[in-house]
């Protein structure tokens, strides 16, 4: 079974998250199978905090892919990492 979960990087008390496809019996910060997103609660724009791959995520759901509780409060204000690069990049 597969489970979509974070995975903490960062230093003490600068942590931040990443959004990964993983197997549900490997540890917290094992094997990932896919990385998907990332969360980062250090930054002050809060529509920047949460971007992930949106076509991945559903992929992976489709695929019976469960995310955890807190990855599913994070899908609800994330921003497509697509779009987010398409608007920190203008166009020439």
């Amino acid at each position: 079974m597969v489970k979509i979960r974070l995975k903490r990087f960062g230093r003490k008390n600068h942590a931040f998250w990443r959004i990964n496809a993983v197997d549900h019996r490997s540890p917290r910060d094992g094997k990932v199978l896919e990385q998907l997103g990332f969360y980062d609660p250090i930054t002050p724009d809060t529509a920047k905090q949460v971007q992930v791959d949106k076509a991945r995520v559903e992929h992976w759901i489709k695929q019976g892919a469960q995310p955890s509780n807190t990855v599913r409060r994070l899908l609800l204000r994330a921003v497509d990492s697509g779009q987010a690069a398409a608007i920190a990049t203008p166009a020439a």
